[in-house]
């Protein structure tokens, strides 16, 4: 009883929910200046930090380029699986019926028939594939556009639906609110046409997202052979290829080393959450009551509102293959700029995910402390390292000597930048990995590399440093001040022509 108490307490009070939201954000800032201020009293507990810290991200360097290169050697062995054939054997393949909700908003036409035409050459049956248009009610052309797309591709699908969603007060544009909307006007249909919800697998796809042409036929097959999969996602890697010829130089390097980073994240299986486009069943959706509606970053926030929903079961499985997306490009090089900072921020905005499951950590009993706790310490990571690696990295080993000039007299205040020098020197050589899976990848999505150009992709990564500040440590600094503060940021569409 008196636990009961307490966790209702820790759940509900408005005091821990603020708590609960800023607590990421406070050690961000608190791990950024501690050289600053500790160094005048500790300069050797900073010293020990900071290379503690190079160690740390030398071995997540190393983790990071075995599984991306596990990832790439898994993909190409399944691509050479027929699952089509495979298919043959399950006689219940027929009775699953696909929904590929596509959430726009103020897209161009061109970019959304691109991402159809990557469904309908996809090998799976067209007769078991619905299109779900989900435009918002406020776009005017979005009905025109919805008569041209579905004139055009009638034929290509069981069924064309489209959506048409009025924001409503309590909710924040994005694609969350869209979705849920859209997802319910497919959940209606379903009923109405007496298909069993369990057996109506929903694709969330990005209008940029171009799919392999084996991905529906390998997720139905994955889908029929997996014993939990009213509880699971499917995610396949969405790597930002699609543009990469038309891209400056700085979205083009945060493109490639993203799309190594997503690749690797792909072979984390105990870890895996989905992002962007992914896959998983209407019965799952429904249970939960969709996407909530009131929150910016939606991938991973619903995967936790399944996870606490449901437990243990729920989890992200892999697909060895490829979506392949755009990368941020407006069209001027500072706009392009903005676009993408913008763009990031919003990402980081995911850090608001902690303070939802620390909240929830409190009045889900059914789960076990420790499987939760897992989880929460891994968002917690991601998310504390995202702003704050640059500083630590790149400019903490300085400060010590500086701040503390007798300390720099010292053997360890003599030895401090040197160590963390020839560690970063170590993981930066990493890089030749990076540069070999990206050449591949591009090869295998037939985006081709001038004989000129190649110098030019070393050399470009000598940038890393300032586009890491800029379009990564900076924007999520951002994010996370913004949310210390209580300050909510708008969800902007990400300009990509």
């Amino acid at each position: 009883m008196y636990n009961s108490r307490m966790s209702k307490f820790f759940a509900q009070s408005a005091f821990f929910h603020r708590l609960w939201d800023i607590i990421i954000p406070f050690l961000t800032w608190f791990l950024i200046t501690l050289p600053m201020w500790l160094s005048f009293f500790h300069p050797a507990i900073v010293s020990y930090f900071i290379i503690s810290f190079d160690l740390y991200f030398f071995y997540k360097s190393i983790m990071t380029t075995y599984l991306a290169t596990i990832s790439y050697l898994k993909i190409m062995k399944y691509s050479k699986i027929n699952f089509m054939k495979k298919l043959e054997k399950y006689k219940d393949a027929d009775k699953l019926a696909h929904f590929i909700i596509i959430p726009n908003y103020k897209e161009q036409v061109y970019k959304l028939e691109s991402a159809i035409r990557s469904i309908v050459n996809n090998d799976y049956s067209h007769k078991n594939m619905h299109l779900v248009l989900a435009f918002e009610s406020r776009e005017i052309e979005a009905e025109q556009k919805a008569e041209k797309l579905i004139e055009k591709y009638k034929e290509s699908f069981a069924d064309i639906l489209c959506a048409y969603h009025p924001l409503t007060e309590d909710e924040v544009p994005g694609k969350a609110s869209n979705q849920t909307y859209a997802a319910k006007i497919v959940d209606s249909y379903v009923l109405e046409h007496g298909m069993d919800r369990k057996n109506v697998i929903i694709t969330i796809s990005d209008a940029d997202s171009h799919f392999a042409s084996n991905y529906f036929s390998y997720l139905t097959y994955e889908y029929l052979r997996d014993v939990d999969r009213l509880f699971h996602f499917y995610w396949a890697p969405v790597l930002l290829y699609n543009n990469f010829n038309q891209l400056p130089i700085f979205v083009r390097i945060q493109a490639t080393l993203s799309s190594i980073v997503r690749l690797a994240f792909l072979s984390q299986t105990e870890q895996l959450i989905h992002t962007s486009t992914y896959s998983t069943n209407l019965w799952l959706l429904q249970s939960i009551n969709f996407w909530d509606v009131d929150i910016i970053p939606e991938d991973w926030h619903i995967y936790f509102q399944a996870f606490f929903a449901h437990g243990e079961k729920v989890k992200t499985l892999p697909l060895y293959t490829i979506v392949n997306g755009d990368a941020v490009y407006s069209g001027g090089v500072i706009k392009t700029f903005l676009n993408r900072y913008d763009q990031e921020k919003r990402w980081a905005w995911g850090a608001t995910d902690i303070g939802y499951t620390l909240k929830r950590f409190f009045n889900t009993p059914t789960i076990p402390p420790m499987v939760k706790l897992k989880k929460i310490l891994f968002l917690m990571e991601t998310h504390l390292l995202w702003p704050t690696s640059f500083f630590i990295l790149t400019l903490s080993a300085s400060i010590p000597p500086l701040v503390n000039p007798l300390f720099k007299k010292t053997v360890l205040g003599f030895l401090l930048p040197q160590l963390s020098g020839l560690i970063l020197t170590f993981s930066s050589g990493l890089l030749i990995l990076f540069i070999y899976l990206d050449l591949k990848l591009r090869h295998r999505l037939n985006i081709k590399t001038r004989t000129l150009a190649y110098p030019f992709i070393v050399i470009q990564w000598y940038f890393l440093p300032v586009v890491s500040f800029f379009l990564s440590s900076l924007p999520a600094l951002e994010a996370h001040t913004r949310l210390l503060l209580g300050k909510k940021i708008k969800y902007k569409v990400t300009e990509k022509v």
